[in-house]
């Protein structure tokens, strides 16, 4: 009996402790999904999202994004790793970001806005490739993984050939006003 009088407080203290509250419960289950997403997109990203296969005969980067559409998370991973590739390759970018936070005694809010343009006028891109590319889901989201590949030199076939042909084409615009010299 008289354990049973010592437990029961101790008892009472850690149920006080615990919640009933079914709105706290249910928030506390959605922060907790959210935290297995994010260490699930970690645990599932492929060893290239870490670390970059290095080569002397091409450039590589990386992407990842979220959407509700499959099609959309693509294009979103492959715009960002389109657009690290440019800046490697010495492309230029304007970025804007704000960021308000308001802090009080129990809690912090922030709300965050990020523009970024992206401009390759002066690199391309000709011969870029999606080496690896993997998809994972998130709930009722997909998450896509991609791993492209700018080939330099040598390597890149698709821009020796748009060089072949802008020579060639340089050289018919000239081949008439060369003759023209020699009348």
């Amino acid at each position: 009996m008289k354990k049973f009088l010592m437990i029961t407080p101790l008892v009472a203290m850690l149920a006080a402790c615990g919640t009933t509250d079914v709105y706290q419960k249910r928030a506390d289950s959605e922060r907790e999904r959210q935290e297995r997403y994010v260490e699930r997109s970690l645990d599932k990203a492929p060893k290239w999202m870490f670390e970059l296969p290095s080569s002397t005969n091409a450039v590589f980067e990386n992407g990842t994004a979220v959407s509700g559409d499959w099609m959309m998370a693509d294009a979103k991973a492959k715009a960002s790793a389109y657009g690290k590739i440019c800046m490697a390759a010495g492309g230029t970018a304007s970025q804007m970001t704000k960021i308000y936070r308001t802090d009080s005694e129990n809690t912090s809010t922030e709300f965050s806005e990020q523009a970024i343009r992206s401009s390759c006028k002066e690199v391309d891109l000709t011969g870029v490739e999606i080496k690896e590319i993997k998809r994972i889901s998130e709930g009722t989201r997909f998450r896509t993984y991609v791993l492209v590949a700018l080939p330099t030199g040598d390597a890149n076939l698709l821009r020796k050939m748009k060089d072949a042909q802008a020579q060639r084409e340089l050289a018919a615009k000239r081949a008439p006003e060369a003759f023209k010299e020699l009348n």
